[in-house]
């Protein structure tokens, strides 16, 4: 079989714009097993509050692309001073038609990616690549910052999860009943006390002083204003997402956003706040009781190892995977003395939940 690249070995890189992201969904499906629309595409690139994407494509000459890349924005604040904010960039959609994989198509697009960043004033770049890729990005002078791993409490003991714990392996399969006693025993130490989550379909503007919070307690925080946790978890395609804020003494004190479960039983524990100790165990109880209620048998989150989320979901009773069962943290730096660039390199101060990952959706 004549490959497409024999065919036509000359390629053309060029940005795409709100009209091309039919032709960026088309090649999505030639390339991944999970398909996405064109409205997908345009809330992802288009629509943020945070400022539209870096989308390019790559192709023969007035032919169909056959390699595509994006990379979001997201507003960081450095310890808590909003004057020194950024937008900088994450990378996603990374993708080559299969019959074009290979011949270093995709090195192009980083390039002009990283320059289109450069020129919006971004002052670094991350990224969460696969095992496949990673190295390509290190090849290209991109720097590992850290590393992120899938944490999970055991909502029960049986079937359905020995068959989720089966793909870290045999052994871990059959250590299930131990790996759920264990998330019982933390799910028991656990009180709500007084506290009491309520269904939102918007974020309140009250999140604003919580958000204020997470900010100056942490070196590296996504700026979550109401606006862009709207468009977030509300306006997204998916609709996924259930979000509660938590009220204590009718003072917020915390929200929570839960993904629903998928078929195979696991449900995701996407973002959290809280004000202080005792509203995040009630934030806790509360996430593992409603993840139950929803027919979950396993509430998943992905940390950064080191990082305070990480500590946050251990206290909670979330367990780590094998520890060679992680993916790399990636940055490209393109102003070395911008403060918000000057935490990036060390990924475990950043506070970073599944908010702030390129992908809509967990597993």
């Amino acid at each position: 079989m004549t490959s497409l690249a024999s065919q036509a070995p000359e390629i053309v890189v060029r940005l795409a714009g709100p009209a091309e992201r039919a032709e960026q969904a088309r090649l999505a499906g030639q390339c991944f097993k999970k398909p996405v629309t064109a409205a997908a595409l345009a809330w992802r690139y288009d629509q943020s509050p945070h400022g539209a994407s870096i989308a390019l494509l790559s192709g023969p000459p007035h032919a169909d692309a056959v390699c595509g890349y994006a990379c979001g924005p997201r507003i960081l604040v450095p310890r808590g001073r909003r004057a020194e904010a950024a937008a900088v960039g994450e990378t996603g959609d990374v993708m080559t038609h299969p019959q074009w994989r290979k011949l270093g198509l995709f090195r192009a697009l980083d390039a002009r990616a990283m320059l289109e960043a450069k020129a919006r004033g971004w002052p670094f770049v991350y990224g969460l690549p696969n095992r496949r890729s990673a190295h390509i990005f290190l090849q290209m002078g991109w720097v590992r910052a850290g590393t992120i791993r899938t944490h999970t409490h055991w909502l029960e003991g049986g079937a359905r999860a020995r068959l989720v714990r089966r793909r870290e392996g045999r052994w871990r399969a059959m250590t299930t009943p131990l790996a759920a006693w264990r998330s019982a025993r933390a799910r028991a130490s656990l009180d709500a006390g007084d506290a009491q989550v309520v269904e939102w379909s918007a974020f309140p503007a009250e999140v604003e002083p919580l958000a204020l919070r997470l900010e100056a307690q942490h070196p590296l925080v996504l700026r979550r204003d109401p606006a862009w946790l709207d468009w977030r978890f509300f306006h997204g395609p998916s609709r996924a997402f259930r979000v509660f804020g938590l009220r204590r003494s009718g003072e917020l004190v915390g929200w929570l956003v839960l993904q629903k479960p998928a078929p195979d039983g696991v449900a995701w524990l996407v973002d959290a706040c809280g004000i202080d100790e005792g509203a995040w165990r009630a934030l806790g109880a509360h996430a593992l009781r409603l993840a139950r209620e929803l027919g979950a048998c396993a509430l998943r989150a992905n940390a950064i190892d080191g990082s305070a989320w990480g500590a946050r979901l251990a206290s909670l009773g979330f367990q780590p995977p094998r520890a060679h069962d992680h993916l790399l943290v990636i940055v490209h730096l393109h102003d070395h003395g911008h403060p918000v660039a000057r935490e990036a390199l060390d990924a475990a101060s950043w506070w970073f939940t599944d908010a702030d990952r390129d992908d809509e959706t967990m597993g």
